[in-house]
């Protein structure tokens, strides 16, 4: 089988560090943005309420933080995105440009979300963000990579070791990390099987 995506052994990028535990998804996205047909336009709103004042000031959140702009790998705190299951998460995110989420832990069913998004997201201890924090303040120009494969932080010559859950890992590397593509993918398959079943009355 063809994977429908291309696989993601590793993700490099520049870094933006958002501290904080338990920061949940309406914080990520606030409910009221929730209300669109699509998920275009979601990553204006990504953080908005952390970000902006009523009267849309900016409050110097990191992720406007001029030497972070175009950064695509997100360094956080422990139980990032628990709260509401709320999908629109990950996709503001995505749509803001980040592609892959380093924290001391993940709520299950973000992590989850991001996965299908092809968000990479690894654990890391905290002594790890709070060596990745201070290099990027220090130089925010500094390349992440995340090592999907080799389950690995690196930046220059330092390393780090980082934890991906051996399903999610696989996904990445074989290019099946979203259940609906792969389906699609296998479309002439599906139809086929669902013609032999009589129930389905396909014939």
């Amino acid at each position: 089988m063809t994977q429908p995506f291309a696989p993601i052994p590793r993700l490099v990028g520049t870094a933006v560090h958002v501290p904080g535990d338990d920061i949940d998804t309406d914080r990520i996205i606030p409910a009221r943005y929730m209300k669109v047909v699509t998920f275009d336009g979601l990553g204006a709103h990504a953080f908005h309420d952390e970000r902006f004042t009523a009267d849309g000031g900016s409050k110097g959140h990191p992720l406007d933080d001029p030497r972070h702009a175009g950064a695509s790998v997100l360094l956080s705190g422990r139980n990032f995105g628990c709260g509401s299951s709320r999908e629109h998460a990950p996709q503001a995110l995505l749509r803001f440009g980040i592609k892959g989420i380093l924290a001391t832990s993940f709520a299950e069913i973000f992590f989850g979300n991001c996965t299908t998004l092809g968000i990479v997201c690894a654990r890391v201890d905290e002594a790890t963000i709070r060596a990745l924090a201070d290099l990027v303040h220090v130089d925010p120009q500094a390349q992440v990579t995340i090592d999907v494969e080799g389950e690995v932080v690196r930046v220059g010559a330092q390393a780090w070791p980082a934890q991906i859950p051996a399903s999610a890992r696989e996904a990445f590397l074989t290019g099946r990390y979203d259940p609906l593509a792969t389906l699609q993918a296998r479309a002439d398959a599906v139809r086929a099987t669902a013609a032999k079943l009589p129930y389905l009355g396909w014939r």
